[in-house]
């Protein structure tokens, strides 16, 4: 090797002088490339000239990389493709020069001005990062806020609405195929009845996408085992609607909290012809309607003594016999129910996300009062006591006529033979739903404090 670097050439006379001269010239034409390379650094870095049309390099992105578009001027070209020697490194010649690294983000910033980045590139531009991080802390949201907008969206949530489509809808799969023109009128027909008389604690959203879809939800009501939760249920119209009843699908979660609604989500009613029953009860294609399958399904099965629902126990509805076993299973459902309050929680269904969110923190509250009211002994499904009025009992004030009321109401409500069972798992949900119901905002300070004081008086 020679001192330039180069390999020496072989030959003898005239040949090696030859080559010698040859590689003098090469070594004098690489130091002058070198010290031009790095006074255009320094000329760029001064003057700002990376933007400028005469020196400037198109940029173009594919996919997550950015690729540099060189230029015709081949002296300009080694600029790039030199990975050994850039021109801000020291190339061991005795330059002490160095870009600046806000300086060299700056420049780098210039260049990207007005370019549309790709997705992805973004996250590798240094000046991109630090603005992006100065923004997130306002992104963040306080539990004030959080709660107002839930309340906000859950007054405004319609009882009927449409939306585009149902991704998580259960028949989202099943096509009907073409729509006939007498098919399509007659579902509108259906959406004109339910948008005009729902009745009070049903909701329901349909498609404008696929007319065959429908999805609803129904609060349980107060007075039984289902009170304050949400269920729901996915319905489609078949092709052959009206001839045939609409297909319908609970959301159980595996749980079977009733005689017609099945742990697979099948919904035995005899209007959707699931369940045998006399001809009045069955499906009329000229008179029977979605809203009537709706309201059969809430005044029919989600009722007081859903143990009875079961074909056969209903001739031991007056023996104490039957009326024990109805009230354990309505312990049993009332459980049932709170596993599917914390199954909507964390899973809303799609479109009932604000729903879901205010109805729980509305009623968080009123359903942690009646889980600890269920707990001291009282039948599920007895009215719970505001604290009003439980204060004025206790206390023996009041009007003589409320005071007897509600006595004579949880004299018998109370009772011994309850499964032992019953109490510690509803301790184990009243916990979790707890938790639950306190994210979404419900009033949970009193419930709070009690805890914390009985965990107070445990470590004692």
């Amino acid at each position: 090797m020679d001192a330039a670097g180069y390999p020496h050439m072989q030959g003898t006379g005239s040949a090696a002088s030859s080559s010698s001269c040859r590689a003098a010239d090469y070594s004098a034409a690489w130091d002058a490339a070198q010290q031009q390379k790095r006074q255009r650094c320094q000329d760029s870095s001064s003057n700002d000239q990376v933007g400028s049309s005469t020196e400037n390099k198109s940029l173009e992105a594919s996919g997550p990389e950015l690729k540099f578009e060189y230029g015709k001027n081949e002296e300009e070209d080694y600029y790039f493709e030199d990975d050994d020697d850039d021109c801000y490194d020291d190339d061991n010649d005795g330059s002490d020069y160095e870009l600046d690294p806000a300086d060299y983000n700056q420049l780098l910033a210039d260049k990207f001005d007005n370019l549309d980045l790709p997705p992805g590139v973004e996250a590798t531009v240094p000046w991109l990062q630090k603005v992006e991080s100065r923004d997130v802390p306002g992104k963040f949201k306080s539990m004030s806020e959080i709660e107002e907008e839930i309340a906000k969206k859950y007054n405004f949530f319609k009882q009927f609405d449409t939306v585009e489509d149902f991704s998580d809808h259960h028949y989202a799969k099943n096509s009907v195929g073409k729509a006939r023109k007498e098919w399509a009128k007659r579902i509108q027909h259906e959406w004109s009845l339910l948008e005009k008389d729902l009745p009070a604690l049903i909701y329901v959203r349909v498609s404008e996408n696929r007319m065959d879809l429908l999805r609803a939800v129904m609060i349980g009501p107060q007075g039984t085992p289902y009170h304050d939760g949400l269920f729901f249920f996915d319905a489609q119209f078949p092709a052959s609607y009206p001839a045939t009843p609409p297909v319908v699908y609970y959301h159980s979660g595996g749980l079977r909290l009733n005689p017609n609604l099945y742990a697979c989500g099948k919904v035995c009613l005899s209007l959707l012809g699931t369940w045998q029953g006399s001809s009045c009860e069955k499906w009329n294609s000229a008179q029977s309607t979605m809203l009537q399958v709706l309201i059969s399904i809430q005044a029919l099965v989600l009722n007081e003594m859903p143990y009875f629902n079961e074909p056969g126990y209903e001739r031991y509805a007056n023996s104490p016999e039957g009326l024990r076993a109805a009230l354990d299973y309505n312990d049993t459902t009332f459980q049932y129910s709170c596993r599917t309050m914390l199954y909507s929680l964390r899973r809303p269904p799609q479109h009932f996300e604000d729903l879901v969110g205010g109805h729980f923190r509305e009623r968080g509250r009123a359903i942690l009062a009646a889980c600890k009211y269920y707990m001291e002994g009282h039948e599920v499904g007895s009215k719970v006591p505001e604290e009003e009025d439980k204060k004025e009992s206790q206390d023996g004030e009041g009007s003589s006529s409320s005071s007897t009321a509600l006595t004579q109401q949880n004299k018998p409500a109370l009772r011994g033979n309850r499964s032992a069972s019953f109490k510690s798992n509803l301790e184990v949900l009243f916990e979790e739903l707890l938790m639950e119901f306190n994210v979404k905002g419900a009033d949970t300070a009193k419930f709070r404090e009690q805890k914390l004081l009985k965990n107070q008086q445990a470590a004692a």
